[in-house]
């Protein structure tokens, strides 16, 4: 039984497909396609593979990105499901006031990191952060309850926005320093230093809370450029949300 995981993001549709629907299934293949793309799929990344058994997705792009991929996926004989956050699944307790209203991006993409964790050991608290287009920080304690997150802008939104209201600025190409010299290097480290603080700052709040300390995973686009500048270990994780949708997909496809 094959199985089609899509994470549609603000920025890019990425795919994977697997050879069954659970965690640990081998990864037969991978791609990713930017949004205004998204009907070259059918004839270019998914034209070569075989028709996936089960498809299980998230987007947080809209409705109107969600129809044409189901469009693409006409090829096919499988119907797509779409992943949306309730009051609980897959171990995970949803702590949002309104669970349905929790972006699926952020509810999927924990679910893949506290299963992660348990795989590794003792359940323990866990801060999980998704570094893409826009932040998230999330605070989950050791019984799997979701406690509750943070977003703000990402690298790009800050630059941007930066340089609409500031005279003289412009997105930068600079390094992260401790002491920037230049402003090219002032701007990209005050964006990764105001995402790192923010980062702290939930770290904290879950030790007071929860009584012990975190233990803390990163994924997203661009983690990487973040991972450095983290002033405790961070654990890096390529698709945290591709580890969600194969937990629910071995919960919800179970013979």
């Amino acid at each position: 039984m094959t199985f089609l995981a899509i994470d549609i993001g603000n920025t890019r549709l990425k795919w994977a497909l697997y050879d069954a629907p659970h965690p640990g299934a081998a990864l037969l293949a991978q791609g990713a396609e930017f949004l205004d793309h998204v009907d070259r799929l059918a004839e270019g990344g998914w034209a070569q593979l075989p028709a996936p058994s089960k498809m299980l997705g998230c987007v947080v792009a809209g409705d109107a990105i969600k129809r044409r991929v189901e469009e693409q996926m006409e090829l096919w004989d499988v119907s797509a499901q779409w992943v949306v956050a309730s009051a609980q699944e897959a171990g995970l307790r949803n702590g949002y006031d309104h669970p349905a209203r929790l972006g699926c991006d952020r509810w999927v993409a924990m679910i893949g990191a506290r299963q992660r964790l348990l795989a590794q050991g003792p359940a323990r608290p866990l801060v999980v952060v998704m570094v893409g287009t826009a932040v998230t920080v999330e605070a989950i304690d050791a019984q799997g309850h979701f406690l509750g997150g943070i977003i703000l802008p990402g690298h790009g939104i800050m630059l941007r926005a930066l340089e609409s209201g500031t005279a003289g600025l412009h997105v930068p190409t600079g390094e992260v320093r401790m002491f920037p010299t230049n402003t090219s290097d002032a701007l990209t480290s005050g964006g990764t230093f105001a995402i790192a603080g923010a980062i702290e700052r939930m770290v904290q709040h879950v030790m007071a809370h929860c009584g012990a300390e975190p233990a803390c995973m990163m994924t997203g686009g661009a983690g990487w450029k973040m991972a450095p500048s983290m002033g405790r270990p961070f654990e890096l994780v390529d698709n945290l949300i591709f580890d969600g949708l194969l937990e629910i997909a071995a919960r919800r496809f179970a013979p």
